[in-house]
């Protein structure tokens, strides 16, 4: 049979625990949804600031799509450029305190147009262990040598950055880890960038418009001039997330977006993003720079939930983002966990391998300006309680 071994592992999937399910939303994003025909509290999206509902970001799209219509009808370098795209750009680079950004239709066509259009064979690609999938899978295609350093260990970062004789090396690094919900380094990787002639692939998907006083990111977080001032920094983020809406963009040095319209083939050839998009966007950074409540009421969310959750089997790993991840260990019992969860009403993701390394199954909480206090203590009783049976 032309598909035997492909049932044959789904079905092995199921047995280990491991099968993945799609989940039908039936309303917007927020705190609550209706999935699969019930109401839920959601401790599921990535909304970190309630936006993906916003009626202002809605009140937008619709002028956008009025002036520019709903496709953009061509990719970038034919005639799907528009003003919105452009103005865009302009804004984010702006806003990302970097001379130029480029947009993309998403964070993983940002990280592949950007490794591959930068990196051959004579070159080496150094990652963290914890990356997303994405910075590997550029790193693969780009057919560079692909070398991974343990977990934030700088010391071993340094050790193969001495050691390689490369014609190009670039560091890749998510600056939020978004299974663990910890932060990179940033002054100490570009230190080492520096000393070691590299570049510096920063992937801020989960720290864009939630770090920093103003919400621009892991750059604002750190607020070092070393940071913006360097051109050995490569900077990406998402749109989709904390923004609200969809896409990604890449910002940096004016040689490096033009480098990537002329070589990124993710860029180069796909259809541009809606352009009412880009229009949303805007509306989107106004509001995550001018309504600091939503990072602050993050904050007060998350410190709510570390004082308030003490379990005694399971961890609650160090974050001090809206990712707060709870290591239950083995697949079968973070997926049982979820259920009873579920069945009291409240919606929280188990993630099990091969998103996370074996034996580390959890659940993945994320918190969300659109959640109250009352929410967030609903989910510590329904937690405590599920763990003491």
């Amino acid at each position: 049979m032309l598909f035997s071994y492909l049932a044959a592992e789904l079905k092995q999937r199921e047995a280990d625990g491991l099968l993945r399910r799609r989940r039908m939303l039936e309303s917007p994003q927020g705190a609550r949804v209706r999935v699969d025909g019930a109401d839920l509290l959601s401790f599921c999206s990535n909304d970190y600031l309630g936006l993906a509902n916003h009626p202002a970001l809605i009140e937008a799209a619709c002028r956008g799509a009025q002036q520019f219509g709903v496709g953009a009808g061509a990719s970038h370098l034919v005639t799907g450029h528009t003003l919105a795209h452009h103005q865009l750009e302009l804004e984010l680079a702006a806003f990302a305190g970097l001379p130029a950004a480029l947009l993309f239709s998403t964070g993983y066509m940002a990280n592949l147009g950007v490794i591959t259009a930068l990196m051959g064979r004579n070159d080496v690609v150094f990652a963290d262990k914890l990356n997303h999938a994405s910075l590997n899978d550029a790193a693969q295609l780009s057919r560079a040598r692909f070398k991974r350093y343990a977990h934030l260990d700088l010391a071993m970062l340094e050790s193969q950055l001495a050691a390689s004789s490369a014609r190009r090396k670039l560091v890749v690094s998510d600056a939020v880890f978004s299974m663990d919900g910890d932060l990179a380094p940033l002054p100490e990787l570009l230190a080492l960038c520096e000393k070691y002639d590299a570049w510096l692939l920063l992937d801020d998907a989960h720290g864009f418009g939630v770090l920093g006083k103003t919400g621009r990111g892991i750059l604002e977080h750190f607020a070092s001039p070393f940071t913006v001032h360097t051109s050995r920094l490569i900077y990406m983020a998402t749109l989709g997330k904390a923004a609200g809406v969809s896409g990604a963009f890449v910002a940096g040095a004016r040689e490096l977006i033009d480098g990537l319209v002329q070589n990124a083939r993710a860029y180069i050839y796909t259809t541009a993003t809606p352009p009412m998009l880009s229009v949303a966007l805007r509306e989107s950074l106004r509001i995550i720079a001018d309504e600091d409540w939503r990072r602050e009421r993050l904050a007060q969310l998350i410190a709510q939930l570390r004082n308030g959750l003490k379990p005694k089997r399971w961890q609650l790993m160090p974050s001090e983002t809206p990712i707060q991840p709870l290591l239950i260990g083995s697949s079968m019992e973070a997926m049982a966990v979820s259920q009873a969860l579920q069945e009291k009403g409240i919606l929280v993701p188990a993630i099990r391998p091969p998103t996370v390394p074996q034996d580390t199954a959890r659940l993945r909480i994320s918190l969300s300006a659109a959640h109250s206090r009352e929410d967030v203590g609903l989910l510590l009783d329904a937690l405590h309680q599920l763990e003491q049976q």
